[in-house]
């Protein structure tokens, strides 16, 4: 009987498991594709660390990420990445090197999400934002990155400037 309601209860915990969403619309990818498509496209990547049951990810998602100025400009510009901070689910690096989703969360240091990164395609980091943002967050940080004030100044320094 005590097998039986072990079984039943491991169950029940694997089949309520559920994974981080991305926002909806948007043509986000696993990491190791982003990182192929990023090389193929010579496009930035725009990585998106956020988790299941993250309310601030949440938020994100519903006050920012329906902007569809935002999604456009994104879309055009970057490749977007989506990774579940919590996720056991297997990728392969461009090293070869096969590790989960929340191991490449470590990596990067996404201890909180949301956590929003910016890379050129060989893994240089150009720009690392925590937090909930809004649209005119990332409009700025799409300037600092796409016309190139990333070879000058910290991220910092540019918003601190900018009209």
């Amino acid at each position: 009987m005590y097998r039986f309601r072990l079984l039943i209860l491991l169950c029940l915990l694997t089949s309520t498991q559920a994974w981080a969403d991305p926002p909806p619309g948007y043509p986000f990818v696993p990491f190791d594709e982003g990182v192929v498509r990023a090389r193929k496209e010579n496009k930035p990547l725009f990585i998106y660390f956020g988790r299941f049951g993250c309310a601030w990810c949440d938020e994100v998602n519903k006050k920012t990420f329906v902007d569809p100025q935002l999604k456009s400009l994104l879309t055009r510009h970057y490749v977007l990445v989506y990774v579940d901070a919590e996720s056991g689910k297997r990728l392969r690096l461009p090293s070869g090197e096969r590790i989960t989703e929340a191991d490449l969360g470590v990596r990067w240091r996404a201890f909180a999400t949301p956590l929003f990164l910016y890379l050129l395609p060989d893994g240089t980091e150009l720009a690392r934002v925590p937090g909930i943002q809004t649209v005119e967050d990332f409009l700025h940080y799409d300037r600092y990155v796409r016309e190139g004030h990333y070879r000058s100044q910290t991220l910092t320094e540019f918003l601190r400037a900018a009209p």
